[in-house]
């Protein structure tokens, strides 16, 4: 489990979420996705339900409940560059079959705003919501100023073994970054010099992201 804010309790119910998002889960199965105790991961399961943040289903499983729906509609009224993008980057996923992502930056971190997956069984997932650190990996990288007059920026095992990244930049009208566009995956595939097949498309669904917001 990536603990990211040092709030123990936080961080194991938010661990509790993510798993719960990728398909409903007994007690039991909750526990084998989290590696929490039964009885931690019951008693954050249970405290979530109550708050409508997670659900039981027909068979007793935990589910997402309905708290989250009304929180993400909210979410997306306030915040519409993922909405804006979501065309663009499912073209992106098509195009490259590999996991696409979209960061925005968080002071030294950057967030996971949109996360689609490869439809390859060998595929690099990064969960929706998650925050990485801004100096390491492309998109980081990116939303730092690296990628200059638009340019791509390829990684290659910067933050994990394995994964290779190839991230551009989303600006405003003012040309500002506000986001990056990211798409990463094995390097059995991607290589390692992922922005060599990579970067075009890349850099053409930041594009049509960036011209979305109005530029």
């Amino acid at each position: 489990m990536d603990i990211v804010t040092g709030v123990g309790v936080l961080d194991k119910a938010v661990h509790v979420l993510r798993a719960v998002a990728e398909r409903p889960l007994s007690l039991g199965g909750l526990q084998a996705a989290t590696g929490l105790p039964r009885a931690t991961a019951h008693r954050l399961a249970v405290a979530l339900e109550t708050h409508g943040l997670l659900r039981r289903d027909d068979e007793g499983r935990f589910d997402l409940g309905p708290e989250l729906a009304a929180l993400g509609r909210a979410a997306a009224e306030r915040f519409p560059l993922a909405g804006l993008s979501l065309p663009a980057l499912e073209a992106l996923r098509s195009a490259t079959e590999e996991s696409v992502q979209l960061f925005v930056r968080e002071g030294g971190h950057r967030r996971c705003v949109v996360s689609l997956p490869s439809p390859h069984a060998l595929r690099w997932i990064v969960p929706e919501g998650v925050l990485f650190p801004l100096d390491v990996g492309s998109a980081g990288r990116v939303l730092s100023g690296e990628a200059v007059d638009g340019a791509w920026v390829e990684s290659v095992e910067e933050r994990e073994p394995g994964v290779a990244s190839v991230s551009a930049p989303v600006v405003d009208a003012d040309g500002s970054v506000v986001a990056a566009v990211s798409v990463s995956g094995p390097i059995d595939r991607l290589t390692r010099s992922p922005g060599e097949r990579l970067g075009g498309p890349v850099v053409e669904a930041a594009v049509t992201i960036s011209t979305a917001l109005g530029t």
